[in-house]
């Protein structure tokens, strides 16, 4: 397949899973979204990390306020993520409260970059990942919003990556839909709301 095709093939499904995404509706969401994390919260990876990684939901993605909630309540770091602009980097840093965060010229809550709140990857502690996307499949690989934030942080995260799906964004394989490619990198668990997959 060409890069056009390549291309425009991820666009279809992007567009795809949004209408999917968007048709649940905001209740049946919130149901989904308790269940994930319930999951999420009772493996084994999650009870053994120090540092928890998580992305701050916004609008229709699944919901992480309530993980993030229960990693404080547990004890552990939380650390977000801070785009580097004009790079497909993030940098982390840590975070103890929602009031910690500032809205971004996008309307996303963002932590404040600051040296002493930074959270280092190679810092020795045991990490854990929370990885958003528009759909998962249970090989690990997932179709992401078309930033390559998360294919660059992967490619050197040495902790545990988990990818958050409702059930109704899983497929098969996203390999055999022709939308992936050598820099595409697999969450090694992936968690829905009906199961938990280790890829």
């Amino acid at each position: 397949m060409g890069t056009a095709g390549f291309d425009q093939r991820k666009k279809e499904l992007r567009r795809r899973f949004r209408t999917i995404r968007k048709e649940l509706g905001e209740e049946r969401r919130t149901l989904l979204d308790d269940a994930i994390q319930e999951r999420f919260c009772a493996l084994p990876e999650f009870a053994d990390a120090e540092v928890v990684l998580a992305y701050l939901d916004f609008g229709p993605e699944v919901r992480t306020r309530g993980i993030i909630a229960a990693a404080w309540d547990a004890g552990k770091v939380v650390a977000l993520p801070w785009c580097v602009p004009g790079t497909h980097e993030m940098r982390w840093f840590r975070v103890t409260s929602f009031d910690d965060l500032v809205r971004s010229s996008l309307g996303v809550e963002e932590p404040v970059p600051t040296d002493e709140a930074e959270q280092l990857l190679g810092s020795g502690q045991r990490m854990v990942a929370l990885v958003p996307g528009l759909a998962f499949d249970p090989q690990g690989f997932r179709m992401g919003y078309g930033g390559g934030f998360y294919d660059t942080f992967l490619a050197t995260f040495d902790g545990v990556s988990v990818g958050l799906c409702r059930e109704a964004q899983m497929v098969d394989s996203l390999s055999e839909l022709g939308v992936i490619d050598a820099h595409d990198l697999a969450a090694q668990v992936v968690v829905t709301d009906r199961r938990t997959i280790r890829a």
